[in-house]
């Protein structure tokens, strides 16, 4: 399935990744539709779950932390966000926070992730979590460099069962994971550096996107 992109400069983002990585020109037509999976889902009221092993955890951090809080533009609160302050803390709460798109990264509480790894297994942090926090309009965002990691596996099949979409930002294989995902990004490499060289690019840009689409200036026709 094809879908327009028809915010300018949503597109520049878009383009520029191609520009920038003409080797990541064979997942253009991927990008796209998880940008557009992505924004069904926060217009829908869903939110994003996202996890990795190792250096993807790090990746899966650093995901969640753009969309959670200002990238690229300020986020400004506006009156439909305003809420109801003291008033001596009203104008610099309200100057402070900033609007969000809703994302939870599953590396990040450890000691829930040490409790499941000693009384459930290790194969199973990320599934537990997806369990209990997943709703059918949610997304689950794997980072798997070899698309082999059990726990990853595991947590595709939750969220599946769930009624979840799920992606996956992997190598140039894809590993096993290939076969259960909705959503797939193998980047053309196999070595894991550059692989996760390219996966942040890709986040990066999908992050960019969003944000502009839901905080930006322009009209947007999804």
């Amino acid at each position: 399935m094809r879908y327009l992109i028809v915010n300018k400069t949503v597109k520049s983002f878009y383009n520029d990744l191609f520009i920038r990585y003409p080797e990541l020109e064979i997942l253009k037509e991927s990008v796209q539709e998880i940008y557009v999976l992505l924004c069904h889902c926060y217009k829908n009221q869903g939110k994003i779950l996202i996890c990795g092993n190792g250096g993807s955890a790090s990746d899966a951090e650093h995901m969640t932390a753009e969309l959670m809080k200002g990238f690229l533009l300020p986020r400004q609160l506006n009156s439909a966000n305003l809420l109801n302050f003291d008033p001596k803390d009203e104008r610099d709460m309200t100057l402070r926070l900033q609007q969000g798109l809703s994302a939870i990264s599953l590396n990040s509480q450890m000691a829930l992730m040490t409790a499941i790894l000693n009384d459930i297994g290790a194969d199973m942090i990320f599934a537990q979590q997806v369990f209990v926090y997943g709703q059918k309009d949610d997304i689950f965002i794997g980072f798997s460099t070899s698309g082999n990691s059990k726990n990853i596996i595991n947590a595709v099949k939750v969220a599946k069962a769930k009624g979840m979409k799920t992606v996956i930002f992997t190598g140039k294989s894809g590993g096993r994971v290939k076969s259960i995902t909705d959503y797939i990004l193998p980047v053309p490499e196999e070595a894991v550096y550059k692989i996760q060289d390219y996966h942040l690019p890709i986040y990066h840009t999908l992050c960019a996107m969003l944000e502009e689409t839901f905080f930006g200036t322009n009209e947007n026709d999804l």
